[in-house]
């Protein structure tokens, strides 16, 4: 199978001359023990036969994801792609790749229209586009002009193609927009919460001349960190924060050299409304909140001058059953038989726990290849036993269970990072900033299936764990993101190739990459508070339209809601005075709690009353196993953090109900 160009396979070949490489080498394919190498990171030696000299290696231009990679710690990476060059070699043979279509003009901004919810702009559907003229109303100027301009693609290609359906002018679109937006009611209070950071983000984002223009690139001037700059603004879209680092960063020309500690301490501003993460809002409003990562992810791009292109794989026969090889969805789906509510792979989960088992101070970990052979036999073995139990996970070397944990993600069909998606990973590195790396990366774990986004998230924490005894180890943060990027990156079933050029700058820009996704991992699974707001803004004024066209029927059914609700009132005691929410907990009890609101009370001391309640449900819980709940008004549903400041809320959402529950598997 083979993996890089032929002209990479020189560079291979200048790094580790065949047959003399002191990893996975033929003492391997015998079945011999974990290879001994003499690389160490910190003390970086090599053994004279296997050894070429700086000046032979092909050059290659630094650029700014490089900066916190040395042309030494570099040789993590390629080892670790002669390592799967070597193992492909010996591991399951014949499979089948995926074909990447190429699309048709225009084709691609009419499948980026439909990912973003914004399909009835045009087509058979174009007629009925009022749905989504109420989510355009919602949008940013930035991410307003990352949607026209793909809707004028999509025109212009239909005209050309004489389609016999509805074209609509973007003119004509917009303008809709913009009418929608003057009879909308106050909004005011759905946007940011004022803060000083706000306001001052507010008169940076003043338009500037040529707003959106994607066809010179900014210059990639490396990010100068002052102590000032750690906070992530989430309140704010981050292309409409592009627009303005656009204009610093013209004056800001000192370049860093960056390492593991030079990283900015990235951190988020507490929000006194809560944080949200991927996971606390409800269905409806998640996939809401996707359709507007993907329009701001791409209005970043834009900003910025930076192609962002997703791809489409055609759908291949896959195996339907067994371990490797097989669509996550697939795997997870024979998982939930054997162990319902399982959100990560059982066979992912168990190689991590046998890793672990062998102690995570064992030096070299990851990066020292098991025997090429025995791993080979184990996967086998493993794909006819493990859903039997019968598998004896005691006779399994630590280096051969990293080398299968690696195998698993090489050989899924998509790559965990998704085939749509992958280019936008790779592309990050191309973001002037860490801060925009970081932004775009936020949103493009967002957009991850919920499958490939769980189990990425359980790799990243493993990770971590590992860096965490780096000391003992060896492997640090950029050693760790190094050995796991080509296993992230390289997709074999993807048949990608390069020339020797991009191969190097590929190399150093997605194990940059991949260090950001590990160092950062806690940021990356919020939601921005600005694209939460969009969701609150689009269901008022969805709400809006819907109780227009209900009107009629609600005053049908006054005296019936009338009742309804004077019983409501009787069973809850009296109506709620101002200043006081009522939490409610149906599942685990019948009585509700009227609380006063204060400047100070959080979400926290709200569940810590009801849990010391001494009768019901409640004195069996404990923290952690029940949330407290905002739902309806202008959200559907949203757990809230411990920190949440309720009388903050309230003000954002008066409509919502309280409600304590357990958090849905």
């Amino acid at each position: 199978m083979n993996w890089l160009s032929s002209s990479s396979g020189v560079v291979l070949t200048a790094y580790h001359p065949s047959g003399k490489d002191q990893v996975a080498g033929d003492s391997h394919a015998k079945g011999g023990d974990e290879a001994t190498s003499s690389r160490r990171y910190g003390q970086y030696t090599m053994n004279p036969e296997s050894s070429t000299k700086l000046s032979e290696r092909p050059p290659f231009d630094r650029s700014s994801s490089q900066d916190s990679l040395d042309e030494v710690s570099m040789e993590a990476y390629w080892t670790e792609l002669e390592n799967i060059k070597r193992s492909t070699e010996n591991c399951q043979e014949g499979q089948e790749a995926i074909v990447v279509k190429e699309p048709d003009e225009g084709e691609l901004e009419e499948e980026w229209l439909k990912e973003a919810g914004l399909s009835n702009l045009f087509g058979e559907s174009a007629d009925d586009s009022q749905e989504s003229i109420v989510f355009l109303s919602t949008l940013t100027r930035t991410q307003a002009a990352a949607v026209q301009k793909r809707v004028e693609t999509v025109s212009q290609t239909l005209r050309k193609k004489s389609k016999q359906y509805h074209i609509p002018d973007v003119r004509d679109i917009f303008a809709q927009q913009r009418e929608a937006q003057e009879k909308s009611p106050d909004d005011s209070d759905l946007r940011s919460v004022g803060t000083k950071e706000n306001e001052d983000q507010g008169k940076d984002d003043q338009p500037s001349s040529g707003a959106v223009d994607n066809k010179e690139p900014i210059p990639r001037v490396p990010e100068d960190i002052p102590a000032s700059e750690t906070d992530i603004n989430l309140e704010v879209s981050f292309a409409e924060q592009a627009v303005n680092q656009k204009e610093l960063s013209k004056e800001r020309m000192q370049k860093t050299r960056g390492n593991d500690a030079s990283l900015p301490s990235f951190r988020l501003p507490k929000d006194k409304t809560g944080t949200t993460r991927i996971g606390d809002l409800a269905p409806q409003d998640m996939k809401k909140v996707c359709y507007l990562s993907l329009i701001e992810l791409t209005a970043l791009y834009d900003v910025l001058g930076v192609e962002l292109k997703q791809q489409k794989a055609v759908k291949i026969k896959t195996r339907d059953s067994g371990l490797f090889g097989i669509p996550l969805t697939t795997l997870l789906e024979q998982d939930q038989r054997k162990v319902p509510g399982t959100r990560i792979p059982l066979i992912f989960q168990k190689l991590i726990s046998c890793i672990e088992e062998g102690s995570l101070e064992t030096e070299g970990l990851l990066r020292i290849p098991g025997a090429a052979m025995r791993v080979k036999n184990l996967c086998q073995e493993l794909e006819a036993k493990f859903y039997e139990g019968t598998f004896n996970w005691e006779s399994v070397k630590q280096h051969d269970a990293a080398s299968l944990l690696k195998l698993f993600l090489r050989e899924l069909p998509q790559p965990l990072l998704s085939t749509e998606y992958l280019k936008a990973f790779q592309a990050v590195q191309n973001l002037p900033t860490k801060k925009e790396q970081l932004q775009a990366l936020n949103l493009l774990v967002i957009l991850l299936p919920d499958a490939n986004r769980d189990t990425l998230k359980a790799l990243l924490e493993f990770l971590q764990r590992v860096i965490d005894n780096k000391e003992k180890n060896k492997m640090t943060a950029v050693n760790v993101a190094m050995v796991m990027a080509p296993n992230l990156f390289m997709c074999h079933a993807l048949g990608l190739k390069s020339s020797e050029h991009r191969e190097f700058e590929m190399a150093a820009g997605t194990a940059n990459t991949m260090h950001l996704l590990i160092r950062y991992q806690k940021l990356l699974w919020t939601i921005p508070k600005f694209i939460v707001n969009q969701v609150r803004k689009h269901n008022t004024a969805h709400q809006k339209k819907e109780r227009k066209a209900m009107k009629k029927l609600l005053k049908k059914m006054a005296y019936d809601r009338e009742k309804h609700e004077k019983q409501d009132r009787a069973a809850n005691g009296a109506d709620v005075p101002q200043g006081v929410i009522r939490v409610q907990a149906p599942h685990l009890s019948k009585v509700s709690m009227a609380i006063q609101l204060t400047e100070e009370l959080k979400a926290s001391d709200v569940l810590a009353r009801f849990l010391s309640q001494e009768s019901g449900v409640a004195q069996t819980l404990k923290k952690g196993e029940v949330f407290l709940y905002e739902i309806g008004g202008n959200i559907g549903e949203r757990c809230l953090d411990d920190d949440t400041y309720m009388k903050d809320l309230y003000h954002l959402n008066p409509n919502a109900e309280w409600v304590i529950k357990s958090k849905p598997v």
